[in-house]
């Protein structure tokens, strides 16, 4: 586990901190909150920036990165909150398909490398909130390919998709994934916008015919592809949490020492100094655990990961809780108010506290595990 960031990374962090400071700012991720939610201009940027390739290997044209990098550039972009599908497509998706390999990852994998294409995990159902094991949708056996039916829930930039990568259960009932244009006869969306300003959709498929290369990996695969990525998206929320965390300490703690009352900086104030320390605390204690989650996120050991992941997601959603309402208590009303970063920050806080389950789920599946083991 590293602890510093390498060379790479750091090469990688001052060109992308670059790009949130010249094409990326508050104002315009806010422009487009409230309008298309998508910006086809800084998804390029982001390609040329390497983005889109980091993780792809480099036999589909990519730069072969390892996991932890694409985590420290997901860190490192968390402050912008990019609307982007930079978690969903350039690390989940990319991932999913790097473990099925065959005809579908040839097919797509470089043209996401280029930025070209934009694929996204399907994978959440109605009424069933983020449990995933059992999916009602179902693919069955039509001749040499499948029927897809059910419905997805929760499908992150699925509007701007080209391609679906869905769970779905088989004939012979075993998980199994599917390549499903978003353009297909019989796949129709529901998009809306989340809480923390990012678009998603509820998809509905309606005995959508796929080919038999639509299908990932080898039989049995899916399991193993539905725990990968589970632990890669709790990953992923730790490394943005801790970006965000930092990013919030420090607009609050610039506010403390620029807000006069009574003829003086309200950084002074001990009582405000202590939870501002307090707040500190939280968001060392929560880097310490997004670094253990980079760590494991590609451990072998499907147990010790999960545990870890779980541990990791619980104590990190903890401190998404604590620092983003002392953010907004010590910023006063205004710190609600839309106009404020730090209210764009809490929102997307809370989101990644509620994502996958929130501490005390997270705390229910570690305690599940040590039983276990």
């Amino acid at each position: 586990m590293q602890w510093q960031a390498t060379d790479e990374q750091r090469q990688l962090a001052d060109a992308l901190q670059r790009f949130i400071q010249r094409d990326y700012p508050f104002e315009h991720r806010r422009a487009l909150s409230a309008g298309s939610g998508f910006s086809a201009q800084a998804w390029g940027l982001l390609a040329q920036l390497g983005i889109t390739a980091l993780l792809v290997p480099e036999a589909h044209g990519g730069l072969g990165a390892s996991t932890q990098d694409g985590l420290h550039a997901v860190q490192v972009l968390a402050p912008a909150m990019p609307l982007e599908p930079v978690v969903a497509s350039s690390l989940l998706a990319t991932h999913l398909l790097g473990m099925a390999a065959g005809p579908m990852a040839h097919h797509l994998l470089p043209r996401m490398a280029e930025g070209k294409a934009i694929v996204t995990p399907a994978h959440f159902e109605p009424d069933t909130g983020f449990a995933t094991e059992q999916p009602q949708t179902r693919a069955d056996r039509t001749g040499p390919g499948y029927a897809l039916s059910g419905a997805k829930t929760l499908v992150l930039q699925a509007p701007f998709a080209d391609v679906l990568l869905v769970s779905a259960r088989t004939h012979d009932d075993t998980v199994a994934w599917f390549a499903v244009e978003r353009d297909r006869p019989g796949v129709s969306l529901r998009d809306y916008p989340l809480l923390d300003g990012q678009r998603a959709a509820d998809v509905q498929f309606d005995a959508v015919q796929l080919p038999p290369e639509a299908r990932l990996g080898h039989a049995g695969q899916g399991p193993a592809m539905r725990d990968g990525l589970r632990d890669l998206w709790l990953a992923a929320l730790c490394a943005e949490a801790v970006g965000l965390l930092q990013a919030t300490l420090d607009a609050t703690v610039a506010y403390l020492n620029t807000r006069q009352q009574f003829g003086q900086p309200i950084g002074r104030f001990q009582a405000l100094q202590q939870r501002a320390v307090d707040m500190w605390m939280e968001v060392e204690q929560a880097r310490s655990m997004a670094l253990m989650a980079a760590g494991f996120a590609s451990h072998q050991d499907v147990g010790v990961r999960a545990q870890v992941l779980a541990a990791s997601k619980a104590r990190v959603g903890q401190a998404c809780r604590f620092v983003s309402q002392q953010a907004v208590q010590l910023h006063g009303g205004m710190g609600m108010t839309d106009e404020m970063q730090v209210s764009h920050w809490f929102k997307r806080l809370t989101t990644i506290e509620l994502w996958l389950g929130d501490s005390d789920a997270q705390l229910q599946r570690f305690a599940r595990g040590a039983r276990a083991a």
